[in-house]
């Protein structure tokens, strides 16, 4: 099947099915993952190909951060800092910690398998979150905006922990080393001059021009011209949108870039929650429930203990430590 019935197919049953849900009070990103397990092969298997659109529905993921990013400015990023760096590697640590654990005591994993285990179910769906959040207005609130910072810690700690497998595996890459990292940061430091110097001017020649379409144009260029750049590099691609965004967030553009893009990044993003629920293995569910079953409530239990331990050592309410722990006990699509 083409890439362009696929999508059809994936767009027409996502307008019966996606309101459908809405009105027996699903959240939209429950819809989608359920149109995409009904499409896919352990349901109808009307679409079975996941691999010849997931490369284009990942954009959704990016460019719901680029468009967060252009929300926060660099000052708001800066107040944040206490909550980004010691919430999220206190996040990440504890979770990490006592899932590596249980992977080497429970199901009997080596070392480095067990740390590359903890790490990555350590880490939550950002798409995933950041949706739930937005759709139902909360990112603004107290636990919305303390979710948001421990993503980001996330994101940035996937860095030097995809570093990191390769070694421990015992194989050789070209994404770690100090050239590697010294690559990062030459990178990040030459995206906040482009930003200031070059891509501020470039905006406003555009705008000049007249030709309102033509901001939506220069808007996706620099998104995905910076997100290729990032994927040369090995870095997370949602870090480099996300970071793009901020660079942008005090231009005089930011709110026809917002306006002009989300539709893209609407579509996009439900296209990746259907192609997340299209390579749902229901039959392996049906083979070993109390394995699948068992082992997911146990993560979310690690996470949401872990993460309301530490918002309440933080002196954040019970009801805002809960909320964040509910936010953020499921496990991403990084692991």
């Amino acid at each position: 099947m083409s890439q362009l019935l696929q999508i059809t197919i994936f767009l027409g049953a996502s307008l019966l099915l996606v309101p459908l849900a809405k009105r027996f009070g699903i959240a939209t990103v429950l819809g989608y993952l359920f149109t995409g397990i009904l499409l896919g092969p352990s349901v109808f298997n009307i679409a079975s190909d996941s691999a010849a659109i997931q490369g284009l529905a990942d954009y959704g993921v990016i460019l719901l951060m680029f468009i967060i990013g252009l929300e926060l400015r660099p000052q708001r990023l800066w107040e944040m800092r206490k909550s980004i760096f010691l919430m999220g590697s206190l996040q990440v640590g504890m979770s990490a910690m006592i899932l590596a654990v249980l992977a080497f005591l429970v199901w009997q994993q080596g070392i480095a398998a067990s740390f590359v285990i903890g790490t990555a179910l350590a880490l939550s769906s950002t798409a995933f979150v950041l949706q739930l959040l937005a759709e139902k207005q909360q990112l603004n609130t107290t636990f919305g905006q303390q979710s948001f910072a421990v993503l980001l810690f996330q994101d940035i700690a996937a860095i030097p922990l995809l570093a990191i497998i390769p070694i421990l595996a015992g194989t050789q890459s070209n994404h770690h080393g100090m050239a590697y990292f010294a690559a990062i940061v030459a990178t990040f430091s030459g995206l906040f001059l482009f930003s200031r110097y070059m891509m501020r001017p470039f905006f406003r020649f555009v705008a000049k021009s007249g030709a309102h379409e033509l901001i939506t144009a220069v808007g996706l260029f620099i998104v995905l011209g910076v997100v290729t750049l990032m994927d040369v590099l090995g870095i997370s691609m949602t870090l480099g949108a996300f970071l793009t965004g901020v660079l942008l967030a005090d231009s005089e553009f930011r709110h026809e870039l917002e306006a002009s893009i989300a539709p893209f990044k609407g579509l996009l993003l439900g296209l990746f929650f259907m192609t997340v629920g299209m390579t749902t293995s229901l039959s392996l569910l049906v083979d070993k429930p109390a394995l699948i079953i068992g082992s997911a409530l146990i993560l979310m239990l690690v996470k949401s203990m872990s993460l309301t331990a530490i918002a309440r050592y933080l002196k954040y309410s019970w009801r805002n430590s809960l909320m964040l722990a509910v936010c953020l006990a499921q496990g991403g699509e990084f692991a």
